[in-house]
C-alpha cells in the first residue's frame, strides 16, 4: 500500500491543528518517555505500523529501554513500571477503546491519585492525538519502512 493522498498539501490548515495540538502535548508536565509508552500502547491497540515505527524510534532515542518498549502491551504483568505509568497506560486502554470500556470511576480515581486535574486532561489528550494519528495514517495508507 502506497500514501493515498499528499494530506499535508491538500488539508493544510487542518494538519496545521493537528500540529499545533502535538505541539501543546510536548509542553506538559507529562513525562516524555510516558508520553511515548502511551503512543506505543495505543498504536498497538489500533494496528498503526507506521507510527508504533516512529515511537518506539522516538522512545529510544529519548533513553527508553528496549525491555519497556517491547513488554508495553503487558504492563499490567510487569515490575518495571511505576504505578503512575501503569494507570496512564490503562487509562490510555480505556480510551482506546471507549465504545466498548468507557473510563469508570474507579479508573479515574485511580489516575487522580497520581496526576492532578490538569494532568488528567493532558493524558486524555495526549490518548486522543494519537488515536487520531493512528487513525489519519491508516486511512491515508501510510506504512513503516526501514530506516
Amino acid at each position: 500500500m502506497s500514501q493515498r493522498v499528499h494530506y499535508y498539501e491538500i488539508a493544510a490548515d487542518g494538519m496545521k491543528i493537528m500540529m499545533d495540538m502535538e505541539k501543546y502535548t510536548k509542553t506538559t508536565v507529562i513525562e516524555r518517555k510516558l508520553r511515548e509508552l502511551i503512543k506505543i500502547r495505543v498504536s498497538q491497540i489500533n494496528g498503526c505500523a507506521y507510527c508504533l515505527n516512529m515511537h518506539t524510534t522516538d522512545a529510544r532515542k529519548m533513553g527508553e529501554t528496549e525491555q519497556r518498549i517491547y513488554c508495553v502491551s503487558a504492563w499490567q504483568e510487569c515490575e518495571f513500571y511505576t504505578e503512575a505509568e501503569k494507570v496512564a497506560l490503562e487509562l490510555a486502554e480505556y480510551v482506546t477503546l471507549i465504545p466498548t470500556k468507557r473510563v469508570p470511576d474507579e479508573l479515574y480515581q485511580r489516575v487522580r491519585e497520581h496526576y492532578d486535574e490538569k494532568q488528567y486532561v493532558d493524558l486524555v489528550l495526549i490518548i486522543n492525538q494519537i488515536n487520531s494519528w493512528n487513525r489519519i495514517s491508516i486511512a491515508m495508507g501510510n506504512i513503516a519502512t526501514e530506516k
